[in-house]
């Protein structure tokens, strides 16, 4: 007698973002765990930072091999003056050389945002973020939850990212709305499963194992 075996593989999640004040960290953080309850999927939280940078330059190739190893990137920055902060710009930039050699072809993409405002021009930074995949011909995953749900997810219906609200005063501890909180976990539940769900059809065909 012989059995039917298919080899498990696991895919790799990974979070790129700038945090400025902390709360875009916790919001990279709860996409992360809600990814990362989804089985057979591992997540990589990177944080991008003034250190890496010099002279306008970033650079880490640690950073860069990371997110080259992975099935799905997650493009995260705050909303800072109608885009993505300067940082994740430099960071972006670094990317032209990945580029150039199309390593990160066919990828899964997402992106989040948050301001201190519901709107704050966060439109523009996802639309960025959705540019910066097609430049690179990764594939956009969009979000699928509707707004105005009874527990507050999606409550400020974005349906091209995450987006988020810092409802704290200026130089407060970081701190994310219940909500936001709720919805960044879901979308990053929901990123991983349509990873995986790829991953399930691509797999090579099941092989007959010896009796």
């Amino acid at each position: 007698m012989s059995r039917t075996t298919a080899a498990s593989t696991v895919s790799t999640l990974s979070v790129v973002f700038f945090s400025g004040t902390g709360t875009t960290d916790l919001l990279a953080q709860a996409i992360g765990e809600g990814a990362a309850s989804v089985t057979d999927v591992q997540v990589k939280l990177l944080r991008i930072t003034g250190e890496q940078i010099d002279k306008g330059r970033w650079q880490d190739d640690a950073v860069l091999e990371a997110l080259s190893a992975s099935d799905a990137i997650v493009f995260g920055s705050p909303t800072f003056m109608g885009g993505a902060a300067a940082p994740f710009k430099a960071f972006a930039d670094a990317t032209a050389g990945i580029w150039y050699g199309r390593g990160w072809v066919g990828k899964f993409a997402g992106g989040f945002t948050i301001s201190g405002s519901p709107s704050g021009d966060k439109l523009h930074t996802l639309a960025y973020f959705n540019l910066l995949a097609a430049q690179h011909g990764m594939t956009w995953l969009n979000w699928n939850e509707l707004p105005h749900q009874t527990d507050g997810t999606n409550r400020l219906a974005s349906f091209m990212g995450l987006m988020a609200q810092n409802g704290g005063p200026p130089g407060s501890p970081p701190a994310l709305d219940p909500a936001d909180a709720l919805s960044a976990g879901k979308y990053g539940r929901y990123l991983a499963q349509q990873v995986r769900r790829y991953a399930a059809v691509s797999q090579p065909e099941a092989v007959a194992a010896p009796a």
